[in-house]
């Protein structure tokens, strides 16, 4: 439960967690959020958000969990940092940049998770002044995952400009609206180590990557012996059913002479 003095702290600036519903899609939560910013009307009351309650009872066990898998101790937990020129931006962190977040398990996926939080950790990014962010997810099914994500100014500039026209309206008094900006995907830096022994895909073309290495390995060498072999001057070079040829650029390229109807390019 928010007590009143936190709610009359928290009418006084725009949060990660507004930023999500100010970047969103849902005109019903930004109406409220208006009212609630002009203090019209009370926080909203989650207490009964299943959802919300095990996000808040499991970030104490996320952070450790974290901690423990990454060898990095996470600080600032709930520290409420004020923007250096923009007095209306600030950002309670959960570490920084750290957001411990509990999420279901069915259709879960990384770029779900990211395009889900973005708009939150971008604002607390630009609050902070910091570079990179982290999700730390615990998924109802028992799996933990780590996202990384680095600062994106181009997201950061449409998502800037929508909190001040919010913000206007917020000192206004003029109902705000949707922005409707389809925001770029995010870019997930590659962290997971993936099990591929399932996939019958991966299986077939495994197996041709193996047949073929000692083979390929072998052409290679022979392209680059080849090409030490051809005079400086000469334009081509035939001979045993194969020519070189060497462009302008001095750059050497391969033709298995067959037959004219089957001749094979060689790069």
């Amino acid at each position: 439960m928010i007590h009143r003095f936190e709610h009359v702290g928290r009418r006084n600036f725009i949060g990660g967690s507004d930023a999500r519903i100010i970047m969103g899609a849902d005109e019903a939560a930004l109406m409220r959020l208006w009212r609630e910013k002009r203090g019209e009307i009370g926080p909203e009351d989650l207490s009964g958000n299943l959802i919300v309650q095990l996000g808040k009872v499991t970030e104490d066990l996320n952070r450790s969990w974290y901690e423990r898998n990454t060898g990095r101790t996470v600080g600032d937990v709930q520290r409420l940092v004020k923007h250096s020129a923009i007095p209306w931006m600030a950002a309670t962190l959960a570490g920084a940049i750290f957001e411990a977040k509990f999420m279901l398990p069915w259709s879960f996926s990384e770029e779900a998770a990211a395009e889900k939080y973005m708009a939150q950790v971008q604002h607390n990014m630009w609050v902070t002044h910091l570079r990179s962010a982290v999700l730390s997810i615990i998924t109802g099914g028992g799996k933990w995952v780590e996202i990384s994500i680095p600062m994106d100014p181009l997201y950061l500039s449409v998502l800037v400009s929508a909190e001040k026209k919010f913000w206007r309206c917020v000192q206004l008094g003029v109902p705000p609206h949707l922005i409707n900006a389809e925001p770029p995907r995010p870019r997930i830096e590659a962290i997971r180590i993936v099990d591929m022994s399932s996939s019958n895909s991966w299986a077939e073309f495994a197996a041709l990557f193996r047949n073929t290495r000692t083979a390929f390995l072998d052409h290679e060498r022979a392209k680059s012996e080849l090409k030490n072999l051809i005079p400086e001057d000469a334009k081509e070079a035939i001979g045993h059913g194969v020519r070189a040829k060497r462009s302008k650029s001095g750059a050497v390229s391969f033709d298995v002479l067959v037959t004219e109807a089957s001749r094979v390019s060689v790069q």
